[in-house]
């Protein structure tokens, strides 16, 4: 069975950092897309960033491209780099997983950037 759990959301700075983990079981991450997505308060659920099977990259939605940065272990964790962080990043973050033919989710974990 996929599993999905979130950690590391927290109340920062405008310009502070923040590292998020994504702790998953039943798959191994290097095999997968593995993605953050975000959803703020009356908004959509918005794309964030992904990394692909073995060696083929990442890519990253334009709003967050050059500030934050998504990487994973070897085996079951994916982590999710956030630099100089807006009040508009504020939301809860989730991580996500396609596969055999279904979404998989975390519960979240908040970020809130607030002066």
């Amino acid at each position: 069975q996929v599993q999905l759990v979130e950690s590391g959301g927290g109340l920062v700075h405008p310009g502070d950092s923040l590292r998020l983990s994504c702790a998953t079981s039943g798959i191994i991450v290097v095999g997968q897309h593995m993605s953050w997505f975000r959803q703020a308060p009356g908004k959509e659920r918005e794309f964030v960033a992904v990394i692909r099977p073995g060696g083929s990259g990442t890519s990253y939605a334009d709003a967050v491209r050059g500030r934050f940065t998504i990487s994973r272990d070897s085996t079951k964790n994916v982590y999710l780099q956030m630099n100089s962080l807006k009040p508009e990043d504020t939301a809860i973050y989730y991580c996500n997983v396609f596969y055999r033919g279904r979404d998989y989710w975390g519960q979240g974990t908040q970020v809130t950037v607030s002066s």
